[in-house]
């Protein structure tokens, strides 16, 4: 079923609704209406442990676009992670264009090498079809 941008834009908006489908998840705190804390499970390798990344929704303008920032401690290192979307109807539903970085400090940086490029890239990919499944 084709979703209207209206649409996408409250799940995506909404941490309730999509921080269940994120790779690993264990939790999440809602602060207040821009502020909550996800609990993820991460590993690479022989390195395991939960990751806590308080997030804000930095910018939300409804239906076409919000973006989030978060920073967190993720075994034995610190994450800085942005996450946005862009939102535009198109004849089949509503076209999802996504902006990220995330960056990775300490000692996990070191002991995963080449690791995290691939995982990343995997776990995004996973999410992608997490929503979509729960958009369908």
């Amino acid at each position: 079923m084709p979703r209207k941008p209206e649409d996408v834009y409250d799940f995506l908006a909404d941490p309730q609704r999509f921080c269940p489908l994120l790779p690993g998840f264990e939790s999440m705190s809602l602060i207040d209406e821009k502020h909550f804390t996800v609990r993820l499970s991460v590993g690479i390798s022989h390195i395991r442990g939960t990751a806590a990344i308080k997030m804000t929704l930095e910018e939300a303008t409804r239906p076409s676009h919000a973006r989030y920032s978060g920073t967190g401690s993720v075994a034995g290192g610190i994450v800085d992670i942005s996450a946005g979307f862009e939102l535009s109807a198109v004849p089949q539903g509503t076209r999802v264009a996504w902006k990220g970085t995330a960056q990775i400090f300490g000692k996990l940086t070191s002991l995963a090498g080449g690791l995290l490029e691939p995982l990343a890239k995997k776990n995004v990919q996973k999410l992608i079809d997490g929503l979509q499944a729960a958009l369908a």
